[in-house]
């Protein structure tokens, strides 16, 4: 091939609709992200950061007003790395509506997903994602909010360690993997796993695209 061909094609290809589609495969996705204080500061950022880029638009949810922030809980308990960055509320978890979103991020920590388990308005939340077959992806402690939806039931997912009894006693078939996708269901266990989480989630994310 010429020379000036071998250079041209290269940037043919990154002006065509399809290179852009591949460049932001969740373009015009909305993603949205339930949180609250105590949420793991990386696992919430690095997968949103992910998301992001990818052309998503994460919304995030929230019982919370204004601000999400780990220190007024942790100021009881100690510093813990990971914690306490404050993050702004774009829809309160009262006004949230399913229907306006495509997917749902539930990320983990040892105190924000038990505090999400108090809301009442919560498991409602998370429910209407997979009686809607929209794509879920969730990490460390996030999944026990799946079992409060009831929504656990024969599921493959894996979590932190310390809550697989609780997954299996809600019926799902634990892995001790750093990635399990069950159907339009993602899980990871820790922010450890997230260098295998985070494509996984982009990859669901847009198959429903």
């Amino acid at each position: 091939m010429h020379t000036f061909a071998k250079t041209l094609l290269p940037l043919l290809a990154l002006l065509s609709p399809t290179a852009a589609l591949a460049k932001a495969p969740l373009d015009g996705v909305k993603v949205a992200a339930l949180i609250t204080d105590g949420t793991d500061k990386t696992e919430f950022t690095v997968t949103r950061d992910a998301l992001l880029a990818a052309g998503a638009k994460v919304i995030i949810v929230s019982p919370r007003e204004h601000w999400v922030s780990g220190k007024p809980t942790l100021a009881r308990l100690g510093d813990f790395p990971g914690w306490g960055a404050d993050i702004p509320v774009d829809v309160a978890l009262e006004d949230a509506d399913p229907k306006s979103f495509d997917a749902l991020f539930i990320p983990g920590g040892i105190i924000g997903p038990d505090l999400l388990r108090l809301q009442t308005k919560a498991a409602p939340f998370v429910a209407a994602f997979f009686d809607a077959q929209k794509p879920v992806a969730s990490i460390c402690h996030g999944p026990t909010l799946i079992v409060d939806a009831g929504k656990a039931q024969g599921k493959r997912m894996t979590s932190w360690s310390s809550v697989r009894r609780d997954l299996e006693n809600a019926g799902v078939k634990w892995e001790d993997s750093e990635v399990v996708v069950d159907g339009e269901l993602v899980t990871s266990r820790s922010p450890k796993d997230l260098a295998a989480f985070t494509p996984a989630v982009v990859k669901l994310f847009a198959h429903k695209r």
